[in-house]
């Protein structure tokens, strides 16, 4: 009953603070939230029994992801007073979606692990010792999060480079 809970604590917060990170229009307070994000990610990896996969994500994501966006956004040019007005609203105007969005994926993921012939136990720590063998028939949910977050990565470089131009 307590492990529940954390976990839906620990779920629960990920998504908000990754709302956060998304809504919010100074790009420091974003990367703060990116790196806020990874370090949760990090702590439900590790209870979910992938250790090597949690400490990956917090050096990588949290750490060395964090300072080279800090680094890059030193380099930029600070935005007027009203420039952060109209963005703010901007912002808001344009992702109203986004939630809805979180709660379909979140039904369908939720539905796809109730689905009997998944044999998938996220609790237990994989037997096998071949990655392979671990990746492609233990971790299936890993490779989802994997690809989501490469796509999720894609687009945010895409999006910075739309809003740049203009």
């Amino acid at each position: 009953m307590v492990k529940m809970v954390i976990n839906l604590i620990l779920l629960f917060s990920l998504i908000l603070v990754a709302l956060w990170t998304v809504m919010t229009v100074r790009l420091i307070r974003s990367i703060v939230g990116l790196a806020l994000t990874s370090a949760i990610l990090s702590v439900i990896m590790y209870r979910l029994h992938s250790p090597l996969a949690a400490v990956f994500e917090l050096s990588v994501c949290s750490g060395l992801i964090s300072v080279i966006f800090i680094t890059t956004v030193s380099f930029t040019q600070r935005i007027s007073k009203e420039g952060l007005d109209i963005r703010r609203k901007e912002r808001f105007v344009r992702f109203w979606y986004l939630p809805f969005i979180l709660i379909i994926a979140g039904l369908l993921l939720s539905r796809y692990l109730l689905v009997p012939q998944f044999t998938f136990n996220a609790l237990e720590p994989a037997k096998e010792l071949d990655v392979r063998n671990v990746l492609w028939n233990a971790r299936h949910l890993d490779l989802l999060g994997q690809a989501v977050m490469l796509l999720a990565g894609a687009l945010g470089v895409v999006v910075l480079f739309k809003e740049s131009k203009k």
